[in-house]
């Protein structure tokens, strides 16, 4: 049975039926996926039951799967090393006390942020599964990006052109007041470079390209490019770019990286468990040319 799309608008998000993607999935449905995939962004699989094995074996149909950041932070793990530990829970999956180092670091992903920007290859698709939720809030915000960027007007889309920005996890976590990094840490996360605009090879359609993880524009003043964020931010999540996923137990959400911003909204983080887990894979290794390889020409922070 060929899969349903279910559009939440024309050309971002949709949700997905006919498919169980605990089970080896037709080429055809593949396919199908894919198409919708490049035309959404953003697509919805409800009500499946999956196990670790079933979500990371989807996940590879969409390339290597990356390693969970907690791993480098030298930090214990609750869930195997490809799975990205999103749920507010420690080690043992007891609900985290108000003050420990890995709330704090995770509060980064209540900022506008694409995940995995810092990394060399960035990241393409994530797939976060929710296996719990709370009673109220805990929401997940995205924004589309190729939308906000096709709205600009043209003398910013001309003063973007060619603009090259540093992304670092430090500097989303430091917009927070995280800055307990020790020097391994530094150097894993050491800045990256990056455009401000991306072209989407299945489309050639240009995207923005921004994320809390930024931290410099190369050629600016620090608070000319904080201010251009700021600008861009607040743009690209106007209500008319922004689908607001409210999560059941047993969802799916799959979004691309390149063309995407996404943010948790507010729960009671110490009082309800939250377990979602989030499978992500690696974008083409050559996405963006020879800057691809080169990180920052400093590495400090």
């Amino acid at each position: 049975m060929a899969i349903s799309l279910y559009p939440v608008t024309e050309h971002f998000a949709s949700e997905v039926g006919e498919i169980d993607l605990s089970r080896p999935l037709p080429g055809s449905d593949l396919a199908a996926v894919r198409d919708a995939f490049t035309r959404y962004a953003v697509l919805v699989f409800p009500a499946q039951q999956l196990s670790g094995d079933d979500h990371l074996q989807f996940a590879r149909h969409f390339g290597r799967l990356e390693t969970n950041v907690l791993a480098t932070l030298g930090e214990k793990l609750r869930v195997r090393e490809e799975i990205a530990d999103i749920a507010n829970m420690d080690a043992n999956g007891r609900v985290w006390e108000k003050n420990s180092r890995v709330r704090l670091f995770q509060m980064g992903n209540r900022l506008w942020h694409t995940d995995s920007s810092f990394k060399a290859p960035t990241a393409y698709a994530s797939m976060l599964y929710a296996r719990s939720i709370p009673p109220i809030g805990g929401h997940t915000e995205f924004a589309d990006l190729r939308a906000a960027y096709a709205a600009l007007p043209a003398a910013m889309k001309q003063r973007l052109d060619g603009l090259v920005a540093h992304h670092s996890l430090m500097y989303s976590r430091g917009k927070l007041g995280f800055t307990e990094f020790n020097e391994a840490e530094r150097k894993s996360f050491a800045p990256v470079r990056r455009p401000l605009v991306r072209t989407l090879r299945e489309t050639g359609a240009k995207t923005l390209y921004i994320a809390s993880h930024i931290g410099r524009i190369e050629g600016m003043e620090d608070t000319e490019a904080a201010d251009l964020l700021a600008e861009l931010t607040a743009f690209a999540t106007q209500r008319q770019f922004v689908y607001t996923h409210r999560w059941r137990v047993g969802d799916l959400v799959m979004w691309d990286n390149r063309c995407t911003m996404h943010r948790g909204t507010e729960f009671e983080d110490t009082r309800y468990p939250r377990d979602m887990q989030r499978a992500t894979t690696s974008d083409a290794a050559d996405a963006f040319g020879v800057m691809e390889e080169e990180r920052a020409a400093t590495a400090e922070y």
